[in-house]
């Protein structure tokens, strides 16, 4: 066997396939990841109306990946408290509220970050 390799461990190939199939999981069971989606592809038309260069593409493309990152962390908080505590419980209850709160913080802050990308493209800013 090889040092640092367990037999039951997938390859690169399957671990990536298996990121993807949890991405699809996601958008087809999350509304809140298909919302988040949606407002990213409106964002974009948007960013090529006012002519997004180069460092705003880089910026907003950031953006749009934490948020979605940020939710699918969420989500699987979710679902790992929901397993281990199926009934309602206090601690359960406060991590999902606390995981769902870090999402609401960065939205807020990636909100302000695209008005400023879009006040710059304008000339506003």
């Amino acid at each position: 066997m090889i040092p640092g390799k367990h037999p039951k461990h997938p390859n690169f190939r399957r671990s990536f396939l298996f990121a993807i199939q949890g991405f699809c999981t996601a958008i087809h069971q999350e509304r809140n990841i298909r919302v988040m989606l949606v407002v990213g592809v409106i964002g974009c038309v948007l960013g090529f109306l006012v002519c997004f260069d180069v460092l705003a593409w880089c910026i907003y493309i950031l953006c749009c990946g934490c948020v979605i990152s940020a939710e699918l962390f969420n989500t699987s908080i979710e679902a790992v408290v929901d397993l281990v505590s199926p009934e309602f419980h206090p601690l359960a209850g406060k991590a999902k509220d606390i995981a769902a709160a870090a999402v609401w913080v960065l939205c807020l802050m990636v909100g302000v970050v695209g008005l400023g990308l879009y006040l710059r493209a304008l000339g506003l800013l």
